[in-house]
């Protein structure tokens, strides 16, 4: 018996990082999933690597509502029902005050709040009560990374979000919870600034700053969100739960 037997999920971003690591998570728990990515290219090598028979994959852009509105007709066609949702589609990136563009600004709340309010909002029609939705935010929820005001004001966007959330779907017995990786070994991490070596600088010193000494892994962060998909965390709602290896907590 999977912790997830008969439960269908949906999960974007989920062909690379964090969302594939949690699409296998749960596949392996016994739910179908949705993952969509902007790259199909991508998604076909995610459903080669996972399986065919518990996947479906969708070509869609989180920040475009068109994209929302296919997600939600494909999910209802083909199943009708979701149990989970977990937002993890996102970007990362660093423009120091005074250099902000608008393009950056723009980018980055369109992708990060705007992309996952209308995740949730789009598919809720289709939500069974009782169900669970993740929102995966980041330590920038609480602390203040050079550089990072834009990046860390989306993620703290999420936090607020799945509090008032919380509140507003309580009827239902919809749980909403964030999760908030630290340093994680995926591309984003190694990309978060212009440069190759800008980026190894960062993720160096970042990973000395942690209580367990070294980065996590995309599949550490997948088990805690299978935690708080599953009927395991049944009188959790509204939290914040860290997977940083301690860096955000001493």
């Amino acid at each position: 018996m999977g912790k997830l037997d008969g439960k269908v999920a949906y999960i974007t971003g989920g062909a690379e990082g964090i969302g594939f690591a949690t699409a296998q998570q749960f596949v392996s728990e016994g739910a179908y999933v949705f993952i969509t990515d902007i790259n199909q290219e991508k998604l076909d090598l995610a459903v080669e690597r996972i399986g065919k028979q518990s996947i479906t994959t969708i070509e869609a852009d989180v920040s475009k509502l068109d994209g929302h509105r296919h997600v939600h007709n494909v999910i209802k066609k083909e199943k009708g029902k979701l149990d989970i949702i977990f937002a993890n589609a996102g970007l990362a990136g660093t423009m120091p005050l005074g250099s902000i563009t608008e393009q950056y600004f723009d980018e980055m709340f369109n992708v990060n709040v705007k992309g996952v309010l209308f995740t949730v909002q789009e598919v809720l029609p289709l939500l069974n009560d009782g169900a669970s939705i993740i929102l995966n935010a980041s330590i920038a929820t609480i602390k203040g990374p050079p550089a990072s005001s834009i990046y860390s004001a989306t993620k703290a966007a999420l936090r607020s979000f799945a509090r008032s959330w919380a509140v507003d779907l309580k009827s239902r017995r919809i749980r909403v919870n964030t999760i908030s990786p630290g340093p994680i070994d995926t591309a984003m991490l190694w990309n978060m600034y212009d440069t190759e070596e800008k980026s190894k600088a960062f993720a160096e010193k970042i990973t000395t700053a942690t209580v367990l000494g070294r980065v996590g892994h995309a599949d550490e962060v997948a088990r805690a969100v299978l935690f708080l998909a599953s009927n395991d965390s049944s009188y959790i709602t509204g939290i914040e739960l860290f997977v940083d290896g301690g860096i955000a907590q001493i």
